[in-house]
């Protein structure tokens, strides 16, 4: 078990780092201490392995070299039911995307069944709508409130915001389908349709997500560090991989916000392998002609404007 950890350990370090004299820092411990055990003289200990695996970013799978294809070790991003939850959620992500920024040739890859998060992570309408439907879907009080009379704390705004301004600046490559605004546009419907939304507001609304493809259609043309691919086969489902030159770790949700989160080498291989293959079966909307890319985001403005005539149309008529 443990000539397999420091096995995994080595294929981790750098050619030009020394494997006893990490293990060393990490645990605090003497050079020949640190000897011993990789050499197997010493055991170490589980408090150790542990250390060892959380400042690698290993699953404990592979602690004990369980050897099952089939059984995974994940560790759970916190649940959130609370505005305080969602900054503290907010944080933990900028500081977690600010140490990817700081490792070069880093990149993520994220497979969007909805908007990517971080593209809402800022101080407008569209954003503080957001929130409220996560709130109104994950809090625990089950209190219905009109989106006029929520209130975002400061705080809570200004730690959403860093972390959209940190996502701009990463190497990313991201998997859409012209379905990937469609949950944005059924809760802008339902929530007007429940009158927790006013007319105005939700026209609004749209013209922001509007706002929003526009920029990405820019970005499409414009940032080096972006890739759009348009799949046309496949439902996207949140998936996101994080590639460093250390590491790689995947992010697979399990409720609206929350994620599963592993580092196990064969499923980031096998998962890695079946997202180039999406790649591979999507256009790349980065390198496509200028019809290419207008026919992708054409489709979502219709959508978008069909909306705004569907909220426009039902305020005229108000058979109800």
């Amino acid at each position: 078990m443990q000539e397999f950890f420091l096995s995994t350990l080595k294929t981790i370090v750098p050619e030009d780092v020394s494997l006893i004299d990490t293990v060393a820092e990490v645990l605090d411990i003497s050079y020949d201490a640190a000897h011993r055990r990789t050499s197997l003289k010493s055991k170490l200990s589980l408090e150790e392995a542990v250390k060892l695996s959380r400042h690698f970013n290993m699953s404990i799978d592979q602690l004990y070299a369980i050897g099952l294809q089939n059984v995974v070790a994940v560790e759970k991003t916190q649940v959130i039911t609370s505005q305080d939850d969602l900054e503290t959620y907010f944080e933990a992500s900028h500081d977690n995307l600010k140490q990817i920024l700081a490792m070069k040739d880093s990149e993520i890859i994220y497979s969007a069944k909805d908007l990517p998060i971080f593209y809402t992570a800022s101080d407008n309408l569209l954003s503080r709508f957001k929130m409220y439907v996560w709130l109104q879907l994950l809090s625990e009080e089950n209190k219905v409130i009109a989106f006029e009379n929520f209130a975002p704390s400061v705080s809570l705004v200004g730690s959403a915001s860093r972390l959209g301004e940190l996502y701009a600046n990463l190497k990313v490559t991201e998997i859409w389908d012209v379905t990937t605004i469609n949950s944005t546009l059924k809760q802008i419907h339902f929530y007007y349709k429940s009158t927790l939304l006013t007319n105005d507001v939700a026209i609004k609304l749209c013209d922001d997500l509007k706002k929003l493809v526009e920029m990405i259609e820019e970005k499409v043309e414009s940032d080096e560090n972006y890739q759009l691919f348009y799949n046309e086969l496949l439902l996207m489902n949140n998936t996101v991989l994080v590639k460093t030159p250390m590491i790689k770790t995947l992010f697979v949700p399990y409720t609206i916000l929350s994620y599963y989160k592993t580092s196990d080498t064969l499923t980031l291989t096998q998962v890695d392998q079946h997202l180039q293959r999406q790649m591979k079966s999507s256009k790349l909307l980065s390198t496509a002609g200028k019809k290419e890319q207008r026919i992708f985001f054409n489709k979502m403005y219709k959508k978008i404007d069909a909306l705004k005539y569907l909220i426009d149309a039902e305020s005229v008529l108000d058979f109800e």
